[in-house]
């Protein structure tokens, strides 16, 4: 094995030391990638050959939020503690700026174009019974439960809100959540959180910010909060309950208690958290740890994402306890990127925010942990996206995947450094009318959609990763022949989708 161009291509680094020193666990890492299912097939059989999934999202969780990425404000040490014992991707991606259209890749492994689902549906759209993840695809869900797996998503779907698109019909044994794209966090009236909400004017009909009791209205955005709860009910399964505990730790109460109900089987749990999304509200102590932080608006945020991560805390505790962190690899990650306006997300040092193509849109925190098999404390900086972790669960559990094609690939040799190449070749992004592609270095983006003028903006992320310096007009070649294969890639793509996503 060549060490030094495993290490100038990875870069792998310790939390300690930014110089990678090899030791026993990456050499036996190197040697043995899935050394620990073998070992614990041939001690005790069939389930503990088969280690379990945890799979957390955040929801609009900017890329420069977390303590693990650079992120001093707001402590995250129990979703940091994932990169201190796994691996932190630098260059991890989601495959849309938003999140239904994202979650449909990270659900499926195929570029969402490919089965014509590029829309962010909203409101009354959720019930349209023509909108929702296609019924011809196939889920991660889908997979594990035919593998015999108990499965169980926890919050935000989103990915459809009538009958034919339940997450039940799509693979999950159990659903506690929601169906369309967000939902407060406790009922009305709103006892006991701080509450932020956009309005077009203040009470009195002016413009600015206003606080009536422990509610604030800001008319900063120009819009009105979305009525997130109409027709979107808390649903255990397929009926509404009414639930009164703050939305995060309920999820996270769920989420422990599958854990510990199903503990001797292997399990898929997707704990889809609507935490950090809007409608903005944090308990009272939570916005309270934070006395430094002035702005309510930014305050409130902090309570939020404190929440999130003392819940993640909970399900790592739990796995802990009942002695399963070894047979059960977790990932952490975001749908998009963070929303600045409307949340005072962060998605520092990338330039852009949700909706945009833009590094900021579509760049977001993951993590992945698996003691053993993924060595401690690396980082990856090579680009991946949420369309990798499909296959790399199907090689960790061993299940055959029945879909015909999928788009990412299987993480753990690169982690383990058994390859040496990239992961991709290229990355591609389409969304109602904006392009993007990346290929090596070069990101090509075309941001503005339904102009006359097609405006293709190009820069290279090895030494301009906040996308600062337009480099189209000084490279026309290289923007030509990238926009060549974008518009290759979309046409065979939007082919597969005409004939029903075959």
């Amino acid at each position: 094995m060549k060490i030094a161009p495993l290490l100038e291509t990875w870069r792998f680094r310790t939390s300690r030391n930014r110089s990678f020193v090899p030791s026993i666990l990456f050499l036996v890492c190197c040697t043995f990638p899935l050394a620990f299912c073998a070992a614990e097939a041939n001690d005790d059989g069939l389930e503990k050959k088969r280690p379990n999934i945890i799979l957390l999202l955040a929801d609009d969780l900017g890329y420069g939020e977390l303590g693990c990425q650079g992120n001093p404000q707001i402590p995250t040490p129990h979703i940091d503690s994932i990169a201190r014992h796994g691996v932190r991707f630098t260059q991890g991606y989601v495959t849309a700026s938003y999140c239904s259209p994202s979650r449909a890749g990270l659900l499926t492994g195929r570029y969402q174009t490919r089965f014509g689902y590029e829309k962010n549906p909203i409101g009354p759209l959720n019930d349209d019974p023509q909108v929702g993840l296609s019924v011809t695809e196939t889920t991660i869900a889908d997979q594990f439960r035919n593998a015999g797996y108990r499965t169980s998503l926890l919050g935000k779907w989103h990915l459809g809100g009538t009958a034919a698109y339940h997450p039940q019909r799509r693979g999950f044994e159990e659903f506690f959540g929601f169906l369309h794209e967000g939902h407060y966090f406790v009922p009305p009236p709103f006892e006991n959180v701080r509450t932020w909400l956009r309005v077009r004017r203040l009470p009195d009909g002016t413009q600015g910010r206003a606080q009536f009791g422990e509610t604030f209205y800001s008319t900063h955005m120009g819009s009105s909060e979305p009525n997130y709860d109409a027709n979107n009910p808390i649903l255990r399964g397929g009926q509404p309950v009414y639930e009164v505990e703050y939305l995060t730790d309920a999820l996270t109460r769920e989420a422990v208690h599958f854990i510990e109900r199903v503990h001797e089987q292997p399990f898929f749990l997707y704990v889809a958290y609507n935490a950090v999304h809007s409608p903005m509200q944090a308990r009272h102590e939570d916005c309270e740890r934070f006395p430094e932080i002035e702005d309510p608006h930014r305050q409130i945020f902090a309570g939020m994402l404190y929440s999130l991560d003392q819940s993640v805390g909970q399900i790592l505790k739990k796995v802990n306890q009942l002695g399963l962190v070894e047979r059960t690899l977790i990932v952490f990650l975001s749908d998009n990127g963070g929303p600045t306006r409307e949340l005072t997300s962060s998605n520092a040092p990338l330039r852009g925010e949700k909706g945009s193509l833009y590094e900021g849109g579509v760049r977001v925190p993951m993590l992945m942990q698996w003691p053993w098999t993924i060595p401690a404390g690396s980082v990856c900086d090579q680009p991946v996206i949420s369309l990798d972790l499909a296959p790399t669960f199907y090689a960790a559990t061993q299940i055959e995947h029945e879909h015909r094609h999928l788009d990412g690939v299987n993480l753990l040799p690169y982690l383990c450094s058994k390859q040496e190449s990239r992961p991709h070749e290229w990355l591609f992004w389409s969304q109602n009318g904006k392009a993007a592609l990346r290929a090596g270095d070069w990101k090509l983006v075309r941001n503005q959609a339904g102009r006359k003028e097609e405006k293709w903006e190009l820069f290279r992320l090895d030494t301009d990763p906040a996308e600062s310096q337009d480099l189209s007009m000084q490279f026309p070649a290289d923007r030509d022949r990238l926009i060549a294969n974008w518009l290759q890639i979309e046409q065979t793509m939007k082919a597969e989708a005409a004939r029903g996503g075959q």
